[in-house]
């Protein structure tokens, strides 16, 4: 079984681990992965704010980028969304039958939980990560695709992770794209909620399937220096015993290294160890 990951253009630009993640957990679950060299962005953007014409381009290239795949994953329900229901009307409107053809006979498209529950039929994909996680449905995930509680069934199969429920989980983050851009004090008036409902969780770690509403609300985080990191879910899933063993390790060279400067330590910026949290 192979699969083409879409790693999207967050995820490349300023987050390759995710991607990196995903090829370690379907590697570890024994899928063979591609990553077509010449994927680009989907369209998404364009699409949004209005753009249809101009995200014409970008769908002919994944049309040809992701023609020869069996099925795409994509570690990210805002782009899993936007390929599966935004391309069929960037076809439609483009007035080219042949494109229309080829977004219709293209490969399935899945978001990462999908995937991992509805086609390979795995919860438990041997993830090791003991820590206290809260997990944020992303709008497009949960209303766009209808991923469900997918995310929450494969994380609480995780050994050593403590689920911790999330206060209002479903509403918005406040990111929404351009949506933050054109209206930045709404947005950051909903970031700031759903960051003082992770602060109530009481968890270490904020989780979800898209990095760019983790960055939206990550950084909510860290102005308030709350203490808590954010992850994509790909990486906890793709988290191991051995791999924790050595983010331990790392963190602790890290904790050293910063009591040893005349400033104040940095440890809390720091990933938690395992340690820390026994």
């Amino acid at each position: 079984m192979s699969v083409g990951l879409l790693v999207t253009c967050m995820n490349d630009a300023l987050y390759p681990d995710t991607g990196r993640a995903v090829v370690r957990l379907l590697d570890r679950l024994g899928v063979d992965v591609e990553f077509p060299a010449a994927q680009t962005c989907c369209g998404q953007p364009m699409v949004n704010t209005g753009y249809l014409d101009e995200a014409v381009p970008l769908l002919r290239n994944h049309v040809e980028a992701f023609g020869g795949c069996e099925a795409v994953v994509v570690p990210s329900g805002s782009c899993a969304g936007s390929v599966r229901h935004q391309h069929r009307l960037v076809a439609e409107r483009s007035g080219d039958p042949g494109l229309v053809r080829a977004v219709q006979s293209g490969p399935p498209v899945y978001e990462l939980t999908e995937y991992l529950i509805d086609v390979l039929g795995v919860e438990d994909v041997g993830a090791y990560f003991p820590h206290r996680v809260t997990y944020h449905p992303t709008c497009h995930s949960l209303r766009m695709l209808g991923v469900g509680d997918r995310p929450t069934r494969l994380l609480r199969a995780v050994r050593g992770l403590t689920l911790c429920e999330l206060p209002a989980a479903e509403e918005c983050c406040g990111f929404g794209g351009t949506f933050a851009v054109k209206n930045a004090d709404v947005s950051v008036a909903m970031g700031a909620d759903k960051a003082r409902h992770v602060l109530v969780s009481q968890a270490e770690v904020l989780v979800a399937g898209d990095n760019s509403c983790l960055t939206h609300i990550g950084g909510l985080l860290s102005r308030q220096r709350a203490g808590v990191r954010v992850m994509h879910l790909a990486e906890i899933l793709a988290s191991t015993e051995s791999s924790a063993e050595e983010r331990t390790a790392s963190s602790g060279a890290r904790t050293v290294a910063c009591s040893q400067r005349a400033t104040p330590p940095c440890a809390v910026t720091e990933t938690v160890s395992t340690e820390e949290v026994r």
